[in-house]
């Protein structure tokens, strides 16, 4: 099992949105949304979260995902 990191802050600055606002457009809720934002590096994540992000940020969903041990 690996583990990622979700570049969820990095997007929303580029964007210049909040988490909040990211968790508005994508409608993951915001402590989802905030725990991906703060955690450095975690082994399990929703799909559908990613799915959903990926699309509100307009990426790609490997984009989105940093693996940091595979």
């Amino acid at each position: 099992m690996g583990i990622v990191r979700l570049r969820v802050r990095e997007f929303a600055a580029q964007n210049g949105w909040t988490l909040k606002e990211v968790s508005d457009r994508s409608g993951v809720g915001y402590s989802t949304v905030r725990h991906y934002a703060r955690c450095p590096g975690m082994s399990t994540v929703d799909f559908v979260y990613l799915q959903k992000l990926a699309r509100t940020f307009d990426v790609m969903i490997e984009d989105l995902v940093e693996i940091l041990q595979e």
